[in-house]
């Protein structure tokens, strides 16, 4: 069993920046991929970027692409996802999510989920 907890969330003016934190209490989470995902009010939560287990693979989302950028520092155990020009369609509750099957971009395919840190973006 893997624990997430993610970090780093806030208020943030837009055309700010933030850098989220995704810690894990395992040592396995050095050996698989993790994903960040995103779900704002009224909406279903949907794929922001997935980084490899060694962090030379990473996709994100076309409407984060140049934007965001997603790593990782095995040793320390921990996933961020830099966040910078944001704007209001950013405001979401973010989440990070652990060991993947199939396609990485789907919330499906995830087994571990933290709890969630909110990102609102004011314009």
């Amino acid at each position: 069993q893997v624990q997430l907890v993610e970090s780093g969330g806030g208020l943030v003016q837009a055309g700010g920046s933030l850098r989220l934190s995704c810690a894990a209490s395992d040592g396995t989470f050095s050996s698989i991929p993790v994903g960040w995902f995103r779900q704002a009010p009224g909406k279903e939560r949907e794929f922001v970027a997935v980084i490899s287990w060694s962090g030379s693979t990473t996709f994100h989302a076309d409407s984060v692409k140049d934007r965001f950028t997603i790593s990782r520092d095995n040793a320390k155990k921990t996933v961020y996802l830099q966040m910078n020009s944001l704007n209001s369609e950013d405001t979401a509750v973010y989440y990070c999510a652990a060991a993947p099957d199939g396609s990485w971009k789907e919330p499906s395919d995830y087994r571990f989920w933290g709890q969630g840190t909110q990102v609102t973006v004011s314009s």
